[in-house]
Parts: C-alpha cells; sequence; structure tokens
C-alpha cells in the first residue's frame, strides 16, 4: 500500500505541474486507476488509495472483480467492447470509453432500456492516429456519428476518447491529443441537441503529463500508478 501511495503521490504532482505549465486547474482532471492486469485484491488497495475510478477491459474478469468488491468505486470500461458482452456490463459500469461503432450504440441502448437503469455516460472513441491497429470512428466520420448516437435515449455522449501511438518521446504524441481537443470543440460549436461532450479521455501511463497540458480531463493510468508490469495503461 505504501508504494502504492508513493506511485499515487508522483503521478498527483506530474498532473499539478502539466496544468501549472497550461494554465489549467488540476481539479478538471480526474485519474482512472487502470485495474485490468491485477487481482481483486490489488484493485481493493487501489479503492482504499483513495483512487475511486477503476478502468477494466474485460466484461467477465471485471465482474468477478465488481462482485467480490460489492460494487466499490465508479466502474469505467475501457477497452474494445463486443455486442455480446453489453449485457455484463449495464448497472454496473457508469462509464464506457469505446464507443467505437452505431451497432455498438444501438446494443447499449436497447440494454439500458430492457434495464430500466439510466443512460450509460460513453466516450466515442476516435482513431486520431489512423493505426490499423486501432479501434475507433475516423475523423471525418465523427460528426455522423456523433449526431446519430446523440438521438438514443440510453445514452449519454461524455466526451470523446483516443489512444495515442506509442512512441519513444511522449512529446510526439501532442499532434493526437491536440487533434481530439479540436474535434471536442469543434462538436461542441454546432450546438447539437444532446450532444455536450466535454471531456477528453486521453493519455496513458507512458504520455498522460502531454494529454493534460493538451486538455484531457479524464486519463487511464495503469502501470505508472497500479503497477502490473504491463506497458501502456
Amino acid at each position: 500500500m505504501e508504494e502504492l501511495l508513493q506511485r499515487k503521490q508522483r503521478v498527483m504532482e506530474t498532473i499539478r505541474e502539466a496544468c501549472r505549465r497550461s494554465g489549467r486547474d488540476p481539479g478538471d482532471v480526474r485519474v482512472i486507476a487502470v485495474t485490468k492486469y491485477v487481482d481483486a485484491e490489488t484493485t481493493r488497495n487501489v479503492l482504499d488509495a483513495g483512487l475511486e475510478h477503476i478502468g477494466e477491459s474485460r466484461a467477465q474478469d471485471a465482474n468477478v472483480k465488481h462482485k467480490i468488491l460489492e460494487g466499490r468505486g465508479t466502474w469505467h470500461f475501457i477497452g474494445h467492447l463486443q455486442r455480446n458482452k453489453v449485457k455484463d456490463i449495464i448497472g454496473k459500469f457508469v462509464y464506457v470509453h469505446s464507443l467505437d461503432r452505431w451497432s455498438l450504440a444501438e446494443e447499449i441502448d436497447k440494454r439500458v432500456k430492457a434495464a430500466g437503469v439510466g443512460p450509460v455516460s460513453c466516450f466515442i472513441q476516435v482513431n486520431v492516429s489512423g493505426e490499423q491497429t486501432k479501434f475507433g470512428i475516423s475523423p471525418r466520420e465523427l460528426e455522423e456519428f456523433a449526431r446519430e448516437t446523440a438521438n438514443l435515449s440510453g445514452i449519454d455522449i461524455a466526451g470523446l476518447m483516443t489512444m495515442a501511438p506509442v512512441v519513444e518521446h511522449p512529446e510526439e504524441a501532442r499532434p493526437v491529443f491536440r487533434e481530439l481537443r479540436r474535434l471536442r470543440d469543434h462538436l461542441l460549436r454546432l450546438e447539437i441537441p444532446r450532444l455536450r461532450p466535454v471531456h477528453l479521455s486521453m493519455g496513458m501511463s507512458q504520455d498522460y503529463g502531454v494529454a493534460v497540458e493538451e486538455g484531457a480531463t479524464w486519463v487511464r493510468l495503469g502501470s505508472v500508478l497500479v503497477g502490473g508490469g504491463k506497458r501502456g495503461g
């Protein structure tokens, strides 16, 4: 636990420094502790350390942890979501950071209505870098997709999400984060009914300082915060 608290302190200091450099309020940046590579006991320690937001990417594993931890925390689904797994996350995950296709939006909307629960806060995943290995809506498709999903009452579009390329120097990721912010600002200017994508989910262990400088409101941190021995996250 002591090591976890030290990592948390270093992360928060990095965020404060990035906000100072960019003239932002550190209170506008929230941290998701990515626990997908660690067990339920480590996840419990994360919660006990005051990190409320939990990020998971495998529905089956996450549901086991969710049950063991009796639903503590606020859960974020941050991985690629298959349609047949949507039913397993409704009512457990408050946020989905990987809304990347219309069929998934329809499934979430349908399952939310069937369960009789409130709308799921979703981030539209945008493949800003254009890498074929990454999921996400292309920037040119974003406006139309956002307009369509805004009509689904089972979904609230909280913002946009992207994954930058894995690069040697964090500065190389800056153009990707800057472009996601530009896309978000463009959508806000359109004033589409039921569409207020104010948040930017971007930045992971290797590049979150740059992401905060470029406007991230959510950063997804695994190895640098939680540990687990995996690169990224």
